[in-house]
């Protein structure tokens, strides 16, 4: 059951944009991330959540989507997200290893995003100043990521990385969106029997 949850937990970069997510859909969805496990339980995230059309115009372009993609700008409009939950780092509580704890969260907040029929994308191409500045967030907090939520409006498919180990996404002339990924025995170092 959760290997079927993490295989359909993919990257999604385009949504279907008329699909609204409720503000108590990312409440549920940020309380997974808050029940996570945290480095010396310190908790340091803090969350901001947009569901409302005029903030979400704000976030977007502060965002840069899919670097292998170099033709593509990002989604265009109709296929942006509904929603978004940018994950904070509150210096009062911690300064370190809050990293370890963001990427145990997102995690958890995408595998219930996918078990809701939602896809999302983790963003850390982030112009932080700007959309620090744009939202007014006050600077005790390190913008660490950004997480684009909303219904999927592409496919996308799990297939063996190349030999010469390229893993570099792609898509192909019907949009269906290819992410290679390592062999197992390609992953595993060593094994103790």
């Amino acid at each position: 059951m959760i290997r079927e949850l993490i295989l359909k937990n993919r990257t999604c970069r385009r949504f279907n944009q008329s699909f609204k997510i409720n503000i108590e859909t990312l409440r549920e969805l940020v309380d997974l991330a808050r029940l996570s496990a945290s480095a010396a339980n310190l908790q340091p995230l803090k969350y901001i959540l947009s569901c409302n059309p005029e903030t979400n115009a704000l976030i977007f372009p502060t965002l840069s989507w899919a670097a292998y993609l170099e033709d593509w700008p990002g989604p265009s409009e109709g296929e942006r997200p509904s929603a978004y939950i940018i994950v904070l780092a509150d210096t009062k509580i911690s300064t370190s290893f809050f990293e370890y704890d963001a990427g145990i969260a997102i995690q958890s907040i995408l595998l219930g995003a996918t078990e809701k029929g939602l896809g999302g994308c983790i963003i850390a191409s982030i112009n932080r100043e700007r959309l620090g500045n744009s939202l007014k967030i006050p600077d005790r907090f390190n913008i660490l990521l950004v997480l684009a939520l909303g219904k999927p409006a592409e496919t996308i498919v799990i297939e063996e990385a190349t030999a010469d180990g390229n893993i570099k996404y792609w898509r192909d002339e019907q949009g269906v969106h290819h992410v290679p990924k390592r062999r197992l025995q390609d992953i595993i170092v060593r094994e103790y029997v």
